[in-house]
């Protein structure tokens, strides 16, 4: 399993938002390569990186803050208003080993099969649900579509990695909403990203378990409980090698 820790950036700064409020906000660093080498010192060879001025606004605006992250030998898994081919080819010119479109891959199917056919397993959807439908835009918006639903088509379209977060867990410290996990696990055959709620070291040891019982639970995304020291970043690869 593999241990994604985050870095959220917001004006060029480290930050986490509760819930993906914009007014909920929390600065932990001014720089967040800063941030990205404490994460590589731990070990994590993974960072998932979202782009907030991006996912609100609609284009990538922190870039040269992300390829500066992947200078440092990290993989870069970066989300966060890459909403067109154009910004997906420029993210992955940049360093970015992985792409993660949202918005976008809840409007067109045919967007998301267009990227697969030219990039194959570096495009990642990213499926937000708030009380099971598919929140976009930054969670500003809450559709129709049943996340379960669109996984499904994703899956079906040949998307190979899927990051599943449950909205109402996230930036919450209140624990991983596990049976909605397990009903994506069980949905799809691609690999499965966790993300959302990680507040303790037994989080990370209950999705450990989880991804010992299915084999495409890839891994999952832990953010605010590393910054609040909740969980040591070091112990939580160990967990995951095992």
């Amino acid at each position: 399993m593999t241990i994604y820790p985050a870095i959220d950036i917001k004006g060029g700064r480290c930050v986490r938002l509760t819930q993906g409020r914009a007014d909920q906000e929390t600065v932990y660093a001014e720089n967040p390569v800063d941030v990205a080498v404490q994460f590589k010192q731990a070990g994590a060879q993974w960072v998932h990186v979202v782009d907030l001025d991006g996912a609100f606004s609609g284009e990538s605006t922190n870039l040269s803050v992300v390829r500066a992250i992947a200078a440092q030998g990290m993989k870069v898994e970066l989300g966060g208003g890459l909403r067109t081919r154009l910004a997906v080819e420029r993210a992955l010119g940049i360093g970015a080993s992985r792409v993660v479109i949202g918005t976008r891959a809840a409007e067109s199917e045919e967007f998301v099969s267009e990227l697969v056919r030219l990039f194959g397993d570096r495009i990642a959807v990213g499926i937000d649900a708030k009380n099971g439908q598919v929140a976009v835009k930054g969670w500003v918006d809450t559709t129709k579509t049943s996340a379960l639903a669109m996984a499904q088509r994703m899956d079906e379209l040949g998307v190979q990695t899927l990051i599943y977060t449950d909205i109402s867990t996230d930036g919450m410290l209140t624990g991983p909403n596990i049976p909605a996990q397990e009903a994506m696990l069980a949905t799809v055959k691609c690999r499965v990203i966790a993300s959302g709620g990680v507040s303790q070291q037994s989080d990370v040891d209950t999705i450990n378990a989880l991804a010992k019982k299915h084999a495409n639970l890839d891994g999952v995304i832990i953010g605010k409980a590393i910054y609040e020291k909740r969980v040591d970043l070091v112990q939580a690869l160990k967990t995951a090698a095992t």
